[in-house]
């Protein structure tokens, strides 16, 4: 087999970003559009993984100052339910401090999409061997 280490690393976290624009791509049925968002968290430390994020979502990424995104969420909506602030974008602007912006690359974002449109077409054609496993 053919396939090095850098190869099986780079197609999981291939697969996990194709796995987000999933969810990216319910939304957009939905009527919700995405254009930007925040990443925190382990993943978000690393910046091949926040590079491949930006050009499979095709959409720039922001990374905040914290890793405790869900407890800052909380403390976000607490902060505008108690009048703190008078509401959400307005409670982030002074809360959440951002350390790094992603944008995608126009070339690679083409790339992907021609891989993330293969990967959607993975589970159809296999959906039928599943019962054999």
């Amino acid at each position: 087999m053919d396939t090095s280490r850098t190869d099986m690393t780079l197609a999981v976290l291939e697969g996990v970003a194709f796995g987000i624009r999933d969810s990216l791509e319910a939304a957009k049925k939905l009527g919700i559009s995405v254009k930007s968002s925040m990443i925190c968290g382990g993943g978000a430390k690393s910046p091949l993984w926040r590079r491949i994020f930006a050009d499979v979502l095709n959409i720039e990424l922001t990374v905040p100052e914290t890793e405790q995104g869900p407890g800052y969420g909380g403390a976000i909506l607490a902060s505008v339910g108690c009048g703190e602030y008078r509401n959400i974008a307005e409670a982030t602007g002074q809360m959440v401090h951002v350390t790094d912006t992603v944008r995608p690359d126009a070339e690679t974002a083409e790339r992907y999409e021609e891989k993330y449109q293969v990967y959607r077409s993975l589970y159809p054609a296999l959906k039928g061997l599943f019962p054999k496993f």
